[in-house]
């Protein structure tokens, strides 16, 4: 039995996954196998918090529960005390191109930026606010200090974490906005604090209207984003944070780009932060990639069509389907097992009976006859998907919840192990699920 969910998580879950989509809140309730894949990036995320950085490509067939992945370790680190910034790739949002693609991807990153207490994105005002209200919080109770002096303490406070940034590559700029921003905040300039924090979203189109309104000759462009994003990860661990999560999806839209010099722009992009990482001149940050096996593994237009990313990410010669090396950069998943999938179809009933009050009628027979029939779709052994299963079960789940009236057998077809082809024998899969406990 699954414990207790929330009904307002169990609505999103249960939605979301109808719709073949990842929900952002309640992965916890659902987390089936996996375990060696998240246990590798919690490693990384403890190194992180130590100094270090990380860059993970997560390696999957569509459906087969990359993103999902991604999402729970953007929940986890969130959860630990980590900012985490995410964004899809699209035609429009790519790391390098000549109409800003690069830029759009950062503002993107931005715009989601999310804490443990700001999990929808948009967190950056608050961290600012939180950090300096910390600061004055932290004077207050170490002196006893008013005034002009008191203002003077918090300054100093602030300086020294702006200092701390200004030998970064654009972190001179970086700490002037932070100072500006206190500025701001001690004034309580609501026309200043925008302007900031529209620099700091990379909002501003040209470096002459950011002078006029700042006195920063200097904006976030195509070229100095992911710089710029370094700088943003010191300043937050500055600002009491552990370390910044970037978490970037849909690589395959890099694969997509049909002009060759366009895409290698773009691979030799992730080549700079994957070198970096490598070569400690990264700090506090973690990159998190996802794509699928094609996008990474095309000789022509994949990630391996760029030779120094080839290289450097190709797995050694000891490393099989069932033996893998999990602190790889690539990490490629398998499909859930059918036992694990029979655990997750458990967990998705128990929250279904929740959500909408009901005692199922289903039983152990009735999930193992649905997992089979599935597995026994023609061309299931290689195209069969997570996301198709569960998009499946929900659909039978709610067709059985609104008419009770209807069996299992009658809605999935009385003739459906005839139908299907190439599986096992259903006394055999009966016999293979007989180990689980209900």
């Amino acid at each position: 039995m699954t414990k207790q969910v929330p009904r307002r998580i169990a609505n999103i879950l249960i939605n979301a996954l109808k719709g073949g989509v990842v929900p952002r809140a309640g992965l916890e309730y659902i987390t089936v196998g996996r375990t060696q894949e998240i246990s590798a990036i919690l490693h990384d995320i403890e190194m992180i918090e130590e100094g270090g950085a990380s860059f993970r490509f997560i390696v999957g067939k569509y459906g087969s529960g990359k993103s999902f992945l991604l999402q729970t370790m953007r929940n986890y680190a969130t959860a630990k005390g980590f900012v985490v910034v995410d964004a899809d790739l699209s035609p429009e949002r790519r790391f390098a191109g000549t109409k800003g693609q690069g830029l759009a991807t950062y503002k993107e990153l931005i715009k989601n930026l999310s804490t443990k207490s700001k999990l929808d994105g948009g967190a950056l005002p608050l961290i600012l606010e939180k950090w300096i209200s910390g600061i004055q919080t932290t004077i207050k109770m170490e002196t006893r200090a008013e005034g002009g002096e008191f203002d003077a303490l918090v300054e100093k406070q602030i300086y020294a974490v702006a200092g701390s940034l200004e030998g970064m590559v654009n972190g001179f700029e970086f700490a002037r906005a932070v100072v500006l921003y206190w500025k701001a905040y001690r004034e309580d300039d609501t026309a200043l604090k925008s302007n900031v924090l529209r620099w700091f979203r990379g909002e501003y189109p040209t470096r002459k209207e950011a002078k006029e309104d700042l006195g920063i000759n200097f904006i976030v462009t195509d070229e100095t984003w992911y710089d710029f994003l370094k700088v943003f990860a010191v300043f937050l661990v500055g600002a009491g944070y552990k370390g910044m999560l970037v978490v970037i999806d849909e690589l395959v839209n890099i694969f997509k780009i049909p002009n060759s010099i366009t895409r290698a722009n773009n691979y030799e992009k992730i080549l700079t932060m994957y070198n970096d990482v490598l070569q400690g001149k990264a700090q506090h940050i973690g990159f998190l990639m996802g794509g699928t096996p094609q996008c990474i593994e095309d000789k022509y237009k994949g990630v391996f069509s760029y030779e120094a990313l080839r290289s450097r990410l190709a797995e050694g010669h000891f490393a099989t389907e069932d033996v893998r090396d999990f602190s790889a950069p690539v990490i490629r998943l398998q499909m859930l097992t059918q036992e694990e999938m029979y655990v997750l179809v458990e967990k998705l009933l128990s929250i279904h009976t929740q959500l909408y009050s009901y005692t199922s009628s289903l039983t152990q027979e009735d999930l193992v006859y649905f997992l089979t029939v599935e597995y026994n779709r023609v061309g299931a052994s290689t195209h069969i998907t997570p996301r198709e299963i569960i998009r499946d079960f929900i659909e039978l789940i709610n067709i059985l919840h609104q008419t009770p009236q209807k069996s299992v057998a009658e809605i999935l077809g009385s003739n459906s192990f005839e139908m299907a082809k190439g599986g096992l024998p259903e006394e055999e899969i009966h016999e293979e699920f007989q180990e689980f406990e209900i």
